[in-house]
């Protein structure tokens, strides 16, 4: 079975109802991830060398796929981690060494940083390279740019690939800028949005596809060995609750639902709650008007260093319970954050960090002009459809699941 007719060495993998029950909101149907299908893709890695793109998400049940498969007595000979780490503990763009995993003595090497594709070297001793992350559906979420360089680093040394499919928390909606490729940058590599209604799955088939992997991997597509294992019971209407959190400071959906709309106050000068035990719920700045939501971030778990930190902090508290917040966002990127955010900060000069951050994330450098124009969210939206509507053409020819409901 394949999603489209785009390419005959992409293969979709059947499904196969194992133990573990993740159920979704108003809904009574059981997703079950890829990872759980095991009989479908054990015979793929049994006898072979295996390589494992993984992080603390890569769970079948409450185990880690590394062990699982260790115990089902598959060869892992090398881990591969994202940002983050393979225990998933490092911090938002913090540097992460190789070593050896403490339990399992297999070795890993960390692909973020100045290394983020595998070299020949690194996979001669690989048959197989087998990725399972959860990603939650956002373009400046970096996981998706490590799938990019793995499968890439896969096709062009001739490696079979295998991906385990995970929901979108996100994939209820599509919305926000397409990225200008002259913004092309880790924190996004492809001309889609800012939340972009695709499991991390459909996101390979897409890349193989529409040949937006580099121009080798492109050559060799043809004879390429790339297996997709689905999740059984998603749908993009679901309303996914992650049963790991994917990174330090994405503990809480709430924080992952408003993540696409606060992360912006990444490229600015304001907090993005970073320090504090609401990231991306919360923002603000000491400059801001005092009669607004007092916060003070400081060092923790999740973000030794960071903006505004042991300073009083005044802004904005989007807190709540996840219903609270999902209503909030009405299944759209929320702008009127950032706009009044920018409309009350005393001092617009500095507003935006001048590393031009705020332009990779936003995958152009006209939202920038048009926050400092005024422009309304309405028309700021409306400049972003013609694109949006491109996008979503391409799209549909990769989804693997039904989509959510217009």
């Amino acid at each position: 079975m394949l999603a489209g007719s785009f390419i005959g060495a992409l293969l979709l993998l059947g499904c196969f109802s194992c133990a573990q029950t993740h159920p979704i909101s108003k809904s009574s149907t059981i997703i079950e991830v890829g990872a759980q299908q095991t009989q479908q893709y054990l015979p793929l890695l049994k006898g072979k060398r295996v390589a494992v793109f993984a992080n603390q998400t890569s769970t079948i049940q409450q185990t880690h796929l590394v062990d699982s498969l260790i115990k089902l007595g598959i060869q892992i000979v090398k881990i591969f981690g994202p940002e983050h780490g393979f225990r998933g503990t490092a911090g938002a763009g913090e540097a992460v060494s190789d070593g050896k995993d403490s339990k399992t003595s297999i070795p890993i090497i960390s692909l973020y940083g100045n290394h983020k594709k595998p070299t020949p070297a690194e996979l001669s001793e690989v048959d197989v390279m087998l990725f399972d992350i959860q990603d939650i559906g956002v373009r400046f979420y970096t996981y998706i740019s490590s799938l990019q360089y793995y499968l890439e680093a896969a096709i062009e040394n001739d490696k079979e690939f295998v991906l385990l499919d995970r929901p979108n928390p996100n994939g209820f909606y599509i919305d926000g800028p397409v990225l200008d490729m002259r913004f092309k940058s880790f924190v996004g590599m492809q001309p889609i949005p800012v939340v972009y209604g695709m499991t991390i799955g459909e996101y390979a088939q897409m890349l193989v596809g529409e040949r937006w992997l580099s121009s080798e991997a492109n050559q060799k597509i043809q004879s390429a060995d790339i297996h997709i294992v689905p999740c059984t019971g998603y749908t993009h209407d679901a309303i996914y609750r992650l049963p790991v959190p994917p990174s330090p400071n994405l503990q809480q959906m709430q924080s992952l639902y408003l993540y696409p709309s606060t992360c912006f106050f990444e490229g600015t000068i304001l907090s993005e709650g970073r320090g504090t035990d609401k990231p991306f719920q919360i923002f603000g700045h000491p400059l801001l008007p005092d009669s607004l939501y007092t916060f003070t971030p400081a060092p923790n778990a999740g973000a030794s260093n960071s903006k505004c930190y042991f300073q009083k902090c005044y802004g904005w508290n989007l807190s709540g319970t996840t219903e609270e917040v999902l209503s909030k966002l009405n299944k759209q990127i929320q702008l009127k954050y950032l706009l009044d955010a920018y409309r009350l900060f005393p001092v617009k000069d500095s507003f935006f960090l001048p590393n031009q951050f705020f332009n990779k994330l936003a995958g152009n450098d006209e939202l920038m002009s048009q926050i400092k124009n005024h422009m309304t969210e309405e028309q700021i939206k409306a400049s972003w459809q013609p694109a949006l509507n491109a996008f979503k053409a391409i799209r549909k020819k990769y989804l693997l699941y039904q989509d959510f409901k217009k």
